[in-house]
């Protein structure tokens, strides 16, 4: 406001004063003619056509009975001058001295600002059909009313297109004025919400000789990125061309995407030279779209006639988009006008009360007019609907034209192409938006399409959209040197000659690009600090054994990681010798007790079911005994002989069986994984031991790992060793705490594999505890990473990456195949005590039986009848008793005159199953 009312100042000088006298009040009830100005430059592109534009809309508005009723359109034009915009402004306020009920233009964004806080203060209209400056909005300047598509739309099509082909960083060529910065502002906002970013801005003053266009495109060509927008007025866009073309940047590789001044431009002047067309090949530019209507097909085909009537000093020139929104603009306004008057509203101006007290001296400020009714109209204004020649006419709530949309266009040969569409509801297609809303509903569901592009170069291939910077310079890799581990990253004898692991799988990456990257590497070390060194510009990128962490990610963006590399406990371990009753290991004490406690305790409860209604559990004492153990044990293998009559005999015996398949199914398991796998045993059995315990903890000088264990595990850092070398590892876990070592080791799997592959004595115990990966390191938001990361997929995918592994990381010293094929092999001592256990049982009962014979055998001999040993034995036991039984019937005889006879009395029992004689006499 400062400056408006400064400008004002300025204006108003002694003699520039009309007559106010009869200024105060103007009134008209049924006005003939209503006044409307137009201020624009009549030379331009968009002005000379917008003048014919607006004409022929004047004179249709005032041939047309049905509108305004009869009511004329007076119009009063201003050629303001794009050079000068002082002038300008005093021909805007021109129009606030001529009672004018609303003002079409500014052609620029720079002046449009400007006038709109004078349109705020005298409350006339401002219709802009070419001010697109998204900073324009109805909240600072509720009387400036954009009736063409804002920049915010134009910048959210460029930044679609830059995600449609997956570049991330751009280049900004822009005009150092409101139209430029804001348009530019805007279209870094878009491409954040597409992950892209400018990287480099390069504004231009409005009126910029040749060499300082060479001095700004100069350092454009030195950065890495080669996507240029270029966002300026087309009086200087062909000449920023021009000069890019002189200086090698419409080559191969590099992208052009001009703002809608280009189309403009090709629209208007379809005679271009062929200097202008060779510099703008392959370029990509905007054009406001605007739907095939009847309508527009007829105003396109009086154009000639009408470029041909009004217009004598320019030659006949073509219709570009702005000519059509100013067409329209003269038609939304005469519909407003006819809602205004036919609501009874009379056009009346009056002085504005706030410049009468300041009128004193020369500046006649009274000249100003308010006019009245100016918030009647202005509402009128924004809710008009109507079809003109640039499709349906309606605005939003925030005062923008519904259905913003763009044809994008591709420069090759002697004119555009369109390539495809983007409207603000479906994004980028190939179908135009409106046959694109009528075919589908929902919108959503489609993918961002386009047709092939010719770009700079004439090639069809997409640009990557970087290059390394064109200075000569080689990149500066840093790699961290290490006094072991050197199957990763080992020195060789040159200043610049590295080897290992990381070194090859970088040079395999950096060779499946598709272009060429010079390099040379610098050794460096810490890591930590060759990290910062790549954020201030030092080095390039970082190649090695670096792990990526979350507080190294803020500084640096990573590669795809090419190994995984956890962290992992490793301690002294020793092999569990198999015992000769290893078979016990199955079960604790207590699981035998238990499991033996229930046989004997299920054989009871099925005998207590059972022995009431089941002869096989009668008899005597000592043989139920036996009938209640032999039963339940039998049960183990399902082999008892008993049959079980009663139905809760049944239903114990069920359950009881389901339970031992349970035990010797998990036993069966246990003994087999305890005789097949390798046992192992350590006194630290994980980090958690390590956290609960107070032994000292070593872990690799300068590694990640100590921040780790300090900070997220919270172990106290006097318990940590810090240790460089392998030997020193082997050392300290040898001597162990009480001889001044260390418990356990704590670093990398990688590390720790290589470490482990000649000390078979140690051993990773526990899970790995975190989850973690070495890449390769570059400045933030490099596309080098991006593409790095592509190439080493690759590598994993056709086993280049596991080739490379193989060569330097497999070592296998302790754990040969034939090691492996020992410990897979069932040895009979861990049987040994099974096998004494049966023959014990098979030599203890042979020799009761053998007592038993003997017993028999005795009591044989004891009759007349004289056999030897052997032969007794050879005897079925039924036989032998039947000759004992004959032997003794043939002594009673001989004893019958004296000895009382005794009588044989025979026992037998329940099951009926032995049937012996018993000599009552004889025993007697």
């Amino acid at each position: 406001m400062n400056m408006f009312w400064l400008l004002v100042s300025m204006l108003f000088y002694h003699g520039l004063c009309i007559s106010t006298s009869n200024t105060s009040v103007h009134v008209s009830t049924i006005p003939n003619f209503v006044k409307i100005g137009a201020i624009f430059s009549f030379n331009s592109s968009i002005g000379k056509v917008a003048k014919v534009a607006i004409e022929a809309a004047i004179k249709d508005v005032n041939d047309d009975p049905t509108i305004l009723n009869k009511t004329m359109l007076k119009l009063a034009l201003q050629d303001s001058k794009l050079d000068n915009e002082f002038l300008e402004i005093v021909k805007a306020l021109r129009f606030m001295e001529n009672d004018t009920v609303a003002i079409l233009g500014p052609q620029r964004s720079v002046m449009a600002h400007i006038i709109s806080h004078i349109a705020n203060e005298l409350r006339v209209p401002i219709l802009s059909f070419a001010a697109t400056d998204p900073t324009l909005n109805s909240l600072q300047f509720p009387y400036f009313v954009r009736t063409t598509q804002s920049d915010l739309f134009k910048m959210a099509a460029v930044a679609e297109i830059v995600a449609y082909y997956e570049w991330r960083d751009v280049i900004a060529i822009y005009i150092d004025d409101d139209h430029g910065r804001n348009g530019i502002a805007a279209l870094g906002d878009m491409l954040a919400e597409k992950r892209c970013k400018i990287s480099h801005k390069a504004p231009m003053k409005p009126n910029l000789d040749r060499d300082e266009i060479n001095n700004a495109l100069v350092k454009v060509a030195l950065m890495e990125s080669r996507i240029i927008i270029l966002h300026v007025y087309d009086s200087s866009g062909v000449e920023v061309l021009d000069a890019a073309r002189g200086l090698q940047m419409m080559r191969n590789g590099y992208v052009w995407i001009a703002t809608d001044w280009l189309s403009t431009l090709l629209d208007t002047d379809s005679s271009l030279s062929s200097s202008v067309m060779d510099s703008i090949q392959g370029v990509l530019t905007l054009r406001m779209y605007t739907p095939e209507t009847n309508l527009k097909k007829k105003f396109v085909a009086r154009w000639s006639n009408l470029t041909a009537a009004g217009n004598t000093d320019s030659g006949l020139f073509g219709l570009n988009t702005y000519g059509l929104y100013a067409y329209d603009t003269v038609w939304l306004l005469a519909h407003a006008l006819d809602t205004f008057l036919s609501q009874g509203k009379n056009i009346t101006f009056s002085n504005d009360t706030g410049l009468s007290h300041i009128s004193e001296g020369n500046l006649c400020f009274n000249a100003l007019s308010v006019f009245d009714e100016g918030s009647v109209l202005l509402d009128n204004i924004l809710k008009v609907s109507m079809s003109g020649v640039t499709g349906q006419v309606k605005f939003t709530p925030d005062g923008n034209l519904i259905h913003p949309s763009y044809e994008v266009i591709n420069v090759i040969g002697t004119g555009p192409r369109t390539i495809g569409y983007w409207s603000n509801s479906s994004g980028l297609s190939v179908v135009p938006p409106d046959k694109l809303n009528a075919q589908a509903n929902d919108s959503s569901s489609i993918h961002p399409s386009l047709y092939g592009v010719i770009w700079p170069g004439q090639t069809t291939q997409k640009p990557r959209g970087w290059e390394l910077s064109s200075n000569g310079r080689q990149l500066r890799v840093g790699v961290p040197i290490r006094d072991s581990f050197h199957e990763l990253v080992s020195r060789g004898e040159g200043p610049d000659m590295f080897g290992g692991y990381c070194i090859d799988v970088f040079n395999a990456a950096k060779d499946a690009l598709p272009y060429l990257v010079p390099y040379k590497f610098v050794p460096f070390t810490p890591v930590q600090d060759l990290l910062h060194k790549i954020t201030t510009g030092d080095f390039d990128a970082a190649v090695g054994d670096i792990t990526i962490t979350t507080d190294r990610t803020k500084m640096v963006d990573f590669t795809q990681p090419y190994i995984e590399s956890g962290l992992v406990v490793v301690a002294p371990v020793w092999k569990l010798n198999s015992s000769a009753w290893a078979f016990l290991r199955p079960f604790t004490p207590l699981m035998w007790c238990v499991t033996g406690i229930s046989f004997l305790l299920v054989g009871a409860v099925v005998w207590i079911l059972e022995r009431r209604t089941n002869d096989e559990f009668r008899g005597p004492p000592r043989k139920q005994f036996f009938t209640i153990i032999c039963f339940s044990f039998s049960t183990l293998v399902s082999s008892h002989r008993e049959t079980i009559a009663s139905t809760l005999g049944r239903l114990v015996l069920l359950i009881w069986l389901f339970v031992v398949l349970i035990l010797n199914s998990s036993y069966t398991a246990s003994l087999t994984s305890i005789l097949t796998v390798e046992q192992l045993s350590s006194s630290v059995k994980g980090i958690e031991s390590l956290i609960s315990n107070n032994d000292p903890i070593g872990y690799r000088r300068g590694s990640f790992a100590e921040n780790y264990l300090t900070v997220e595990l919270n172990i106290q850092k006097n318990r940590l060793v810090p240790l460089n070398s392998q030997n020193e590892y082997e050392k300290a876990l040898r001597d162990g705490p009480k001889k001044g070592g260390v418990a356990a080791m704590v670093d990398e799997r990688a590390y720790m594999d290589l470490f482990l592959s000649t000390r078979c004595e140690f051993g990773i115990v526990g899970q790995e505890f975190t989850k973690m990966g070495w890449g390769f390191a570059f400045p933030r938001d490099s596309p080098l990473a991006i593409d790095m990361s592509t190439a080493i997929l690759k590598l994993s995918e056709n086993g280049d990456l596991q080739r490379i592994h193989n060569k330097w990381l497999t070592r296998s010293a302790c754990n040969s195949e034939g090691a492996k094929q020992d410990v897979d092999r069932l040895h009979l001592k861990s049987f040994w005590g099974l096998f004494l256990l049966c023959g014990s049982v098979c030599f203890l009962a042979l020799l009761l039986y053998l007592i038993k014979m003997v017993h028999q055998y005795t009591r044989h001999s004891d009759g007349s009848s004289k056999k030897s040993f052997l032969s007794f034995v050879k005897d079925k036991e039924e036989d032998a008793d039947k000759m004992q039984e004959e032997c003794k019937s043939g002594a009673k005889r001989r004893q019958s005159e004296g000895v009382s006879t005794g009588r044989v009395h025979e026992d037998e029992t329940s099951n009926g199953s032995n049937n012996r004689a018993v000599y009552a006499g004889y025993e007697a």
